[in-house]
């Protein structure tokens, strides 16, 4: 189990960190802005599970192999960005693929450290949603949690389908690739069919009311 989840960190890793990156040269940041930003997605999710669990210090500067892969992933993409631009939304497409990866790999450490299910979904979700949010909030955007799309559910769902396969003693590999694919169906499928949560309509303002009202007496 222990090396399906390191094995699992360092895909979420590289694919994070390239969706880091891609933003990054899609802002025109310089070599260190887009290292910076590739490793802040890359690791931030894993170290906020980390510790949230007690598994300390988190594995993403404990190991290596963590900054090693989100470095690797940055200096490619920032070097080779048009063959990395040629896939169809890069950065959505790796988005997605670190959420799939990141969510499953966090319910199975939780798991691993004795968390109950309800908590070890949670936690799967908070692994996968921590560094599109540090992306986005270095970025200076809302995170995209935070809006209308389909992501957050997508994580948790994906995280649900390792916790009630453990509990049901199906096998890990199984339960957790197809919680993966669960995970990376609903981002794409919300991307492309444009699927969101119920969006908060904020109440008129009365001055907007009173101003209107000036408005139409003008006319």
């Amino acid at each position: 189990m222990k090396a399906l989840v390191l094995v699992l960190d360092l895909v979420g890793t590289f694919v994070f960190a390239l969706s880091g990156a891609a933003a990054g040269v899609e802002r025109r940041l310089d070599l260190f802005g887009v290292l910076v930003l590739s490793f802040a997605a890359a690791s931030s999710g894993g170290i906020f599970r980390d510790l949230l669990i007690g598994a300390v210090p988190p594995a993403a500067i404990s190991d290596w192999r963590y900054l090693a892969v989100s470095l690797f992933a940055g200096v490619s993409t920032f070097f080779w960005y048009p063959t990395i631009n040629r896939l169809r939304s890069a950065v959505l497409i790796f988005d997605g693929a670190g959420l799939a990866v990141f969510c499953v790999s966090g319910s199975q450490k939780a798991i691993v450290f004795g968390l109950d299910p309800v908590m070890a979904a949670l936690l799967g979700m908070l692994t996968g949603i921590g560094g599109g949010m540090a992306r986005d909030v270095l970025l200076s955007d809302v995170p995209i949690v935070l809006r209308s799309d389909i992501y957050a559910v997508a994580a948790l769902a994906g995280a649900a389908v390792v916790v009630i396969g453990d509990a049901l003693r199906f096998p890990s590999a199984a339960t957790t690739c197809t919680g993966a694919a669960l995970c990376f169906g609903l981002r794409l499928a919300s991307i492309r069919h444009g699927w969101h949560l119920p969006i908060a309509r904020a109440p008129e303002h009365p001055e907007a009311k009173i101003d209107a009202t000036k408005n139409g007496r003008d006319h």
